[in-house]
């Protein structure tokens, strides 16, 4: 890894869905000074790639997880069987779980009662959450809620909603995680919204392959690029990159605490 640079955390990356090879975004990423990286699982159909890519490289965490905007009558999950899965020592989380009311439109009851398992096996396991949330802020909040998820605690991946909605997931122990987005020139509000994050709470990632920030956006994402993001939010923050760079890699630790920071 480069030394020189200040050493990064993409907290939520999706490394079987990048098209460039691993070993050249893996070494990409070593050389814009990111130490860690967790892949984040969208279906159990690809799930033994991601619980494959965390055996194989000791940087790489993996989490287990159905998203809401994979349809159901897929590998539905119950809470049995994600405890199974997440037993595995380098499978540090639970999700990408949560809510999606922009792809997906009828009766989502099915996507509230997957969210629901999700937070249960988290719960019974005892790791933290990976919550996607558009444009179903309000259930989100209320399901976290009702399920107890403060228990457990988690991050609001990529987040783009307003300030209530981030005040709320904080007063239930989660963290505040920015992509790519916050950088683009429209995300004003967002932007006001990463001001007020408190520090100890904030996460950066690259949700790669999507979302590349300014000044790579257009082009396919990888975890290399975390680096702009956080560069970005240390300008927009006042604060230099040095002590974002330090207090997000600490805020991921803590948070993942099954995870063991290692060398590259």
């Amino acid at each position: 890894m480069n030394t020189d640079l200040p050493a990064l955390i993409d907290s939520h990356c999706h490394l079987p869905l990048l098209e460039r090879a691993l070993e050249d975004v893996l070494s990409a990423a070593a050389d814009s000074g990111v130490s860690h990286m967790l892949c984040v699982a969208v279906d159990l159909e690809t799930f033994p790639e991601v619980r494959r890519l965390a055996h194989a490289y000791p940087h790489v965490f993996g989490s287990v997880g159905v998203h809401p905007n994979s349809d159901l009558g897929e590998m539905e999950p119950t809470v049995a069987q994600l405890l199974a899965l997440a037993a595995d020592s380098r499978i540090v989380a639970i999700g990408e779980t949560g809510l999606d009311y922009f792809r997906q439109t009828g009766d989502l009851n099915w996507q509230l009662s997957r969210f629901r398992t999700h937070i249960q096996a988290a719960i019974h396991c005892g790791k933290p959450l990976i919550v996607h949330t558009r444009e179903a802020a309000a259930d989100t909040i209320r399901v976290l809620q009702e399920e107890g998820a403060e228990r457990v605690g988690g991050v609001m991946h990529c987040f783009v909603e307003d300030w209530p909605t981030a005040e709320a997931a904080l007063a239930l122990g989660f963290y505040i995680s920015f992509s790519g987005i916050v950088t683009f020139k429209t995300a004003t509000a967002l932007q006001a919204v990463a001001r007020q994050v408190p520090l100890d709470r904030l996460l950066v990632e690259t949700d790669a392959p999507w979302l590349a920030p300014v000044p790579k956006r257009g082009r396919p994402n990888e975890p290399a690029y975390v680096r702009h993001t956080a560069e970005f939010l240390a300008q927009l923050r006042g604060e230099d990159l040095a002590t974002l760079a330090a207090a997000t890699s600490q805020n991921f630790f803590r948070l993942f605490s099954t995870a063991l920071p290692t060398t590259v």
